[in-house]
């Protein structure tokens, strides 16, 4: 259960790296709200997940989550550019929590 939490916590990470962006520096109102809850859900999430779980892998998976979602919302939704080496590059960033939560000790 702890580890879903995280999972939902870095896709509410995802949501609002994106709704940050769609803000403009906080100037539109409803992508501001929209970062507010989900930044309020992500770390909350995380928080109440931590009491079960390592910090570290925990974390590297939420912020992997995270980077790894936005980096492909962007890509997908906003225009950013795709390229090879991003996309490896997001391969690995997932690789790495993986491997981090392999590397620890499971509670």
């Amino acid at each position: 259960m702890a580890w879903l939490l995280v999972v939902v916590a870095g896709l509410l990470e995802t949501g609002f790296a994106v709704c940050l962006k769609l803000s403009h520096g906080f100037t539109r109102l409803w992508p501001t709200i929209a970062f507010c809850v989900f930044a309020l859900g992500s770390f909350g999430l995380l928080t109440l997940s931590l009491k079960k779980l390592d910090v570290g892998p925990a974390y590297a998976v939420w912020t992997g989550l995270g980077a790894a979602g936005t980096a492909v919302y962007g890509m997908v939704f906003l225009g950013d550019v795709v390229s090879t080496v991003k996309i490896v590059s997001i391969t690995l960033v997932i690789a790495g929590a993986i491997g981090l939560q392999f590397s620890g000790s499971a509670h």
